[in-house]
């Protein structure tokens, strides 16, 4: 026998009005106000980010060098003249050559030393090489005021004062400290299994180093070369005092020659500026997607 339960009116009621069941977040899942406030905080720091940049865009528009006195000038009075004025009437393409060249010379040198101290700290263990890597790290605690004067002599006395040569060492002597370390948290993240296979192999310490480890380095080999390169593009200090010939000037102690003791053009200042980040913006967005994979992996080890 079978019994057949019926609603009653008020019971239907009841059920109708009752309130519906609050989704309980999963793990991780923020709410719409946190959301809300994080892209809010976010698109802030943005524009203080991009703020200096769109600025320094906008000064280089202005055709008199006191424009920026008076930016809402430069809005009636716009132009390029100044980009043409750079390139046409000022060392800048000298200045791109040498630039490179330090650049370049200092990030190939400087990685390749980098990556074989921060791979040797990394799979052998020889005596003092955790003081050996503390040593580096103390390097980076000089200022460079207290650095100036004994790199000086030292170049003085190798002949290297005025060359690439001695600017692209003493680059070096600040870059591959730093680049050591990052390569060598890197390192570490690579398994040494691989290391093993390739001596099983027969491949030398120094075959399984190019052939195996390198490739899978690439990320961390990215970050290590394009802080090398920015550390020699941008750099005034050693480069205005190690360089005296005027054809010899990187971007940055060219930039300079715009600022004298009775005159300042900052018009063209600002315009060099802009057509000087353009090619290490583009270094940059060629290595974007290696750059927070190398920086992340090389920090969870030490």
């Amino acid at each position: 026998m079978s019994t057949t339960t019926l609603d009653t009116p008020a019971a239907a009621t009841d059920k109708a009005t009752a309130a519906p069941v609050r989704r309980a977040r999963r793990r991780g899942e923020r709410s719409t106000a946190v959301t809300v406030l994080t892209h809010g905080v976010l698109i802030v720091a943005s524009l203080i980010a991009l703020f200096p940049i769109a600025w320094l865009i906008f000064l280089s528009l202005g055709p008199g060098k006191d424009d920026y006195l008076h930016p809402g000038r430069i809005l009636d009075t716009a132009t390029l003249s100044n980009y043409s004025f750079v390139l046409q009437h000022t060392n800048f393409f000298k200045w791109l050559g040498s630039t490179l060249v330090v650049s370049l010379g200092t990030t190939v040198i400087g990685v390749m030393f980098a990556a074989t101290t921060g791979y040797a700290v990394s799979r052998m263990r020889f005596p003092g090489y955790r003081k050996f890597m503390w040593v580096l790290l103390v390097t980076q605690m000089f200022p460079v005021a207290v650095l100036m004067v004994p790199m000086y002599e030292i170049l003085s006395e190798l002949g290297l004062i005025d060359s690439y040569g001695g600017l692209i060492l003493i680059y070096c002597s600040t870059a591959v400290p730093y680049c050591a370390w990052l390569l060598k948290g890197y390192f570490d993240t690579i398994p040494v299994e691989i290391d093993e296979a390739g001596r099983v192999d027969g491949l030398s310490p120094f075959g399984t180093f190019a052939r195996l480890i390198l490739p899978l380095a690439r990320p961390g080999l990215a970050v290590a070369a394009f802080y090398t390169c920015i550390t020699a593009w941008g750099e005034v200090a050693f480069a205005s005092t190690f360089l005296l010939d005027d054809t010899k000037y990187t971007f940055a102690v060219g930039l300079q020659s715009f600022i004298s003791e009775h005159d300042a053009q900052r018009h063209y200042m600002a315009a060099a500026a802009v057509l000087i980040a353009v090619p290490i913006s583009a270094l940059f967005y060629l290595v974007q997607k290696n750059l927070v994979t190398g920086l992340t992996a090389g920090g969870t080890k030490g």
